[in-house]
């Protein structure tokens, strides 16, 4: 059966805003490697738009280092599901939007044969978490402290989740990559 993942870059006290971070060839290696073993990516609108923003013209970006065009070479062909009320298209390769509720999409897709499926959205996530549907978790900690953007889980007061630990990863920046599996 597969597994639903949830990878995400988060502060030191859990702010998940993608402009603090350390973002390296180190961490985008990770996510590559991460990436091998998913076939597809579940989004939000605005996660969604973010990332389609950039990654499918990563490639021609004079600043983009060759990791990150590999990074793009992998996320690009990728399918990609966004869940969204306001969007009536998707145009990055790959995509489609969710014709079914994300249960009964993400339940339907542990059903079938594949590779992992990755969350791609902190929306999708705590809505994933409340229904215990998600596998492995995956929170590379940046060694940065802010007060802006979401939080990890914000909303989330009524579900305690106990994870077990699996391993950590330091890259060179400091930053800690801490894998736990659900129980």
């Amino acid at each position: 059966m597969r597994k639903i993942i949830f990878a995400i870059n988060s502060t030191i006290n859990g702010f998940a805003d993608h402009t603090v971070g350390i973002v390296n060839d180190e961490l985008h290696n990770f996510f590559i490697k991460l990436l091998n073993d998913v076939d597809a990516v579940l989004y939000g609108r605005k996660t969604y738009q973010l990332m389609e923003s950039f990654w499918p013209i990563a490639h021609k970006d004079s600043g983009s280092t060759e990791d990150v065009k590999r990074f793009a070479n992998t996320i690009n062909p990728m399918k990609k599901i966004v869940f969204s009320n306001s969007l009536t298209e998707v145009n990055w390769e790959n995509s489609s939007l969710a014709s079914e509720s994300l249960i009964k999409t993400v339940n339907k897709l542990k059903s079938e044969n594949g590779k992992n499926v990755a969350v791609g959205s902190l929306t999708l996530a705590s809505q994933l978490l409340k229904q215990n549907l998600i596998d492995e978790f995956w929170f590379a900690i940046h060694p940065v402290v802010v007060q802006k953007g979401p939080l990890l889980f914000e909303g989330i007061d009524d579900v305690i989740k106990k994870l077990t630990f699996i391993d950590s990863i330091t890259l060179s920046t400091g930053v800690v990559i801490h894998h736990y599996q659900n129980t």
